[in-house]
Formats: structure tokens, sequence, C-alpha cells
């Protein structure tokens, strides 16, 4: 029994350092958002000598964060819609389909995960960029095109469990396949859908690199990308940075909290049955 005691005590405690390592980002980051430029070179650790939120009005100005705020929001949106829609029917297709066709596509998918962005990002910005699509809208294509891949094989292993009976119930009752999904199996994926949903959001969210190499005007910036433009060449203004690090990161933490219960029981449905 003492040495259960124990190791209990040294999984909390070991618990608690990791705890406070993972942590350590967020209260460095807060803290100095609230410092001056002088401040933070002279003691990143402490905390400031006058709480301020002249660095947060001044970012927020800058940032032009209302406009900002708003194309990461319908990028964003729009961008997880479509991988959502996409994903959970091309995987209810490959699901109920059994063959090599299915097979070898859906190998494809997975295939497609081991690629990285960095090696086909200049011939996509290239191909992309003939056709006019550098934009909000062309973004969207994108992410949907990376984006896909990871979410169809987290749909592909849900519908394991969903028994074929139903479609043929649904069949013989004078259903089509398009009223089986929507109907019938869409509602059933509720769970996964959750997941994906929030995992795009997450990356979508926080994407710095292809809205660098596809958003070219300046009113569509994204938070993200607005964010380099406290990094100039002669100068770094580490405390309007941190102020709006902070800002841009609520959102996504909110919707993490209040949505992880649903992210682990997810993925824990969409893992290969």
């Amino acid at each position: 029994m003492k040495s259960k005691k124990r190791k209990l005590y040294l999984i909390e405690i070991l618990g608690i350092v990791l705890g406070l390592i993972w942590l350590s980002p967020f209260y460095l980051m807060i803290v100095n958002s609230f410092k001056t430029k002088r401040e933070i070179f002279t003691d990143t650790l402490k905390l400031p000598d006058v709480f301020t939120f002249d660095n947060y009005v001044q970012a927020f100005e800058e940032l032009d964060f209302i406009r900002t705020f708003f194309n990461s929001v319908l990028i964003t949106v729009l961008g997880v819609a479509v991988i959502v829609l996409f994903s959970s029917m091309a995987a209810y297709a490959l699901n109920r389909r059994k063959g090599k066709i299915s097979g070898l596509i859906f190998f494809l998918f997975i295939a497609a995960m081991l690629i990285p962005f960095q090696s086909v990002m200049i011939p996509l910005v290239s191909l992309f960029g003939k056709f006019d699509l550098l934009n909000r809208f062309g973004i969207i294509f994108m992410y949907l095109g990376f984006g896909s891949s990871l979410s169809i094989f987290l749909y592909h292993g849900s519908l394991q469990g969903i028994s074929k009976s139903l479609d043929e119930a649904a069949t013989i009752d004078g259903a089509n396949r398009w009223q089986i999904f929507w109907h019938i199996i869409f509602p059933m994926l509720k769970p996964i859908s959750v997941t994906v949903a929030i995992l795009n959001i997450i990356w979508i969210w926080n994407d710095y690199l292809l809205p660098s190499l596809v958003i070219n005007q300046e009113g569509m910036h994204t938070i993200p990308l607005k964010m380099f433009f406290f990094f100039g060449q002669y100068t770094k203004q580490w405390h309007l940075a941190l102020a709006g690090l902070t800002i841009a990161i609520i959102p996504v933490i909110l919707v993490y909290f209040f949505m992880q219960k649903h992210i682990i029981k997810g993925i824990a449905e969409g893992s290969v049955k």
C-alpha cells in the first residue's frame, strides 16, 4: 500500500511540474503584455510595476483588430464548414462502397498526410495565382485540401461503428443515399464532427504560413499575419506583440476549454475499430 501511495504522490508531483512547465509560456506572455519594452528586457519573470492596459489599446488599434478578427473568423468558419461537409460525405462514400477503387482512394488520402506542406507550397501558390485565387476564398480551398486527409481518416473510423443495417432499413423505406446520409448517418457523427471542427479551428485560426503566401491585400490579413508587423527589420515591439497574442488566443482557448470533452470522445470514437 505504501509503495502504491508513493507512486501516486510521484505521479502527482510529476503532473504538477509538467503542468507548470506547460503554463509557463502563458504566464510570460500575459505578465509581459502589461509591461513596457524596457521592463520586459530588464526582468522578464517579475510582475509589472504598474498594471496598465495601454499595450492592449495600442495593439488593438494597430492590428485594426475588428477587421482582422472578422477576416480570421470568416476564413476559419468557412474553411471548417467546407472540411466537415466534404470529409464526412467522402468518408461515408468510401466506407460504404467496398472495393479496390475505394480502398485506393482512401489510401491516397491517408498517404497525403505524410506530404509536408513546404514541398508543395510553391507550385500550389503558382497554380492558384494563375486562376486569380490568391485571396480569402482561394485559401479556403487550400485548407480543404490540406485538412481533409486527417478529417476523412477520423470520419472513416467512426463510420466503422455504425451498422450498415441502418442504410438497408432506410433504403427499404424508400430513402435515397442523400436522405440516408443527412437524416440518419450525419446526426450520428456529431461527436466526431465536433472533434474535426475543433481541431481544424485551432489549426486554421493559428496558421501563419499559408495566409502569408496567399493573402496579399492588407485588408484581408488574418490575426497571425497581422502580428508579424510588430517585428520590423530594426525594431521589435514585444510589449505590443504579447498584448496582441493574448487577445488572439482567447477565442481558441475558450473553444477548446468548453469543447475538450467532445474532442476526447470524438477521437476515441473515430479511432480505427
